[in-house]
C-alpha cells in the first residue's frame, strides 16, 4: 500500500539502487488527470490518484508505462552504489527491479 512517504526503489544495472519518492509519481498521475477534476491537482491526487496507488503494481506500472527518467531525475536518491556513473537509467527505468518501499525503510545514506 503505498502511500506519502513511500519509496519506489530501482535496480540500476552498472550503478546500483536508486529510489524515488512514491509521491514524485502520484502527482505526475494527478497532474495528467487534472481536467477530470477542473484542473485541481490536489483534488485529483487525494481522490483519485492515492486511491489507485494503494495497490503497489499501480504505482510501479503507471511509472513504467506513463513516464521516464527524465521526469523522476531531479527527485531520485542513491541508496546504494556498486560501481563509478555511467548507467543507462532510462533502460533501467523501463525494464529494471522496481518495489514500493515505506518510507521508513528507504535506507537513505
Amino acid at each position: 500500500m503505498a502511500k506519502k512517504g513511500d519509496w519506489v526503489t530501482l535496480e540500476v544495472p552498472d550503478y546500483g539502487t536508486v529510489a524515488v519518492p512514491v509521491e514524485t509519481i502520484a502527482r505526475h498521475r494527478a497532474a495528467h488527470y487534472a481536467s477530470e477534476f477542473g484542473g485541481d491537482i490536489e483534488r485529483s491526487l487525494a481522490e483519485d490518484t492515492w486511491p489507485l496507488f494503494a495497490i503497489d503494481f499501480e504505482v510501479e506500472d503507471w511509472a513504467r508505462n506513463n513516464m521516464n527518467w527524465e521526469d523522476v531525475v531531479e527527485a531520485h536518491i542513491t541508496v546504494e552504489r556498486e560501481v563509478p556513473p555511467g548507467p543507462d537509467f532510462q533502460e533501467a527505468w523501463m525494464g529494471g527491479e522496481m518495489q514500493v518501499v515505506e518510507g521508513k525503510d528507504i535506507g537513505r545514506p
